[in-house]
């Protein structure tokens, strides 16, 4: 075939595309299933760091069955669920459920001797979702640990509530206010109260009010789905703001 005619530049391309097609669904096909496996064993490390648990891909589902001894599926009145898994729960779709239909997932961890409750939490950033983890101590209220993540926040300003920094700052925070009241931890702009733990706030990062107003809000709204769950492990009344 003359390869300088449109015949052969038709049929190479068409080849071409084929090739490139096939090649990618092969790869796509190949990896799925590693991918799958990859996101699972980050989301258990995601769980176990935010009680101070460090591990790596090859012993993170190890060391999640040593530590998590309980997995909860819990309905809107705080009932546990029959049946539901809670690990496969995905707040991205509950959320979009009636709340009378959703599952709320809870781990109870059991680490150095003192047990810890990780609620996994989900809202809405500036540009786009926002999520992560807060474990609370045996008390029910007072922040071990935190971790969050984004889809779209901007680099430098959002993105910044990936940092340890940022993190950092809620450890020993509480999330009841003195009146028995839950209310989350509020990334407050221009905070000035130093290092009080009983303030229910945080210093805001610069230039990312809208973020740091979503990361309060979804703190607050996602932990009212489990106070029924937190007022039996407080053993105290407290009151629904």
């Amino acid at each position: 075939m003359d390869k300088n005619s449109n015949s052969y530049t038709f049929i190479f391309a068409i080849i071409m595309v084929v090739v490139v097609a096939v090649t990618l669904s092969f790869t796509a096909t190949t990896l799925g299933p590693l991918q799958k496996e990859n996101v699972r064993k980050e989301k258990m490390q995601n769980i176990l760091s935010t009680i101070g648990i460090e591990t790596s891909r090859e012993n993170a589902e190890e060391l999640f069955n040593k530590y998590i001894t309980q997995q909860i599926s819990l309905n809107s009145k705080g009932e546990e669920k029959e049946g539901v898994n809670a690990f496969d729960v995905k707040l991205s779709k509950e959320l979009s459920k009636p709340e009378e239909e959703q599952s709320f997932p809870i781990y109870v961890a059991n680490y150095e001797g003192s047990e810890f409750y990780i609620a996994p939490l989900r809202g809405n950033g500036l540009w786009d979702a926002i999520w992560g983890y807060i474990a609370l101590k045996e008390d029910a209220n007072t922040v071990q640990g935190v971790v969050f993540d984004h889809k779209g926040e901007t680099a430098g300003l959002g993105a910044e509530i990936t940092t340890d920094w940022f993190q950092q700052s809620f450890v020993d925070e509480k999330v009841f206010n003195g009146q028995g009241e839950l209310v989350g931890v509020s990334v407050k702009k221009g905070y000035s109260g130093g290092n009080n733990k009983d303030d229910n706030q945080v210093d805001s990062i610069s230039g990312a009010t809208i973020t740091s107003d979503g990361v309060s809000i979804m703190i607050e709204k996602r932990l009212k789905n489990y106070l029924p769950f937190l007022k039996k492990r407080q053993n105290i009344k407290v009151a629904i703001r």
